[in-house]
């Protein structure tokens, strides 16, 4: 699956395939987002919404 992550580096968009996707905070408080790497092997994060992160079929970190 791929999504548009924000490369602060470059400070351009890029689309990527998502290689994970997290959660954080508590119950009730939950934030969900996708995790992608550049072609240059760094980190990239993208916040999304839960029916979003819910549709993908990766491995949650």
């Amino acid at each position: 699956m791929k999504h548009s992550f924000y490369d602060v580096k470059e400070k351009t968009k890029v689309e990527t395939e998502v290689t994970a996707k997290a959660r954080y905070g508590e119950e009730g408080k939950y934030r969900y987002s996708f995790k992608g790497k550049t072609s240059d092997d760094r980190n990239l994060t993208a916040f999304v919404g839960k029916a979003k992160w819910d549709e993908a079929d990766v491995d949650v970190v």
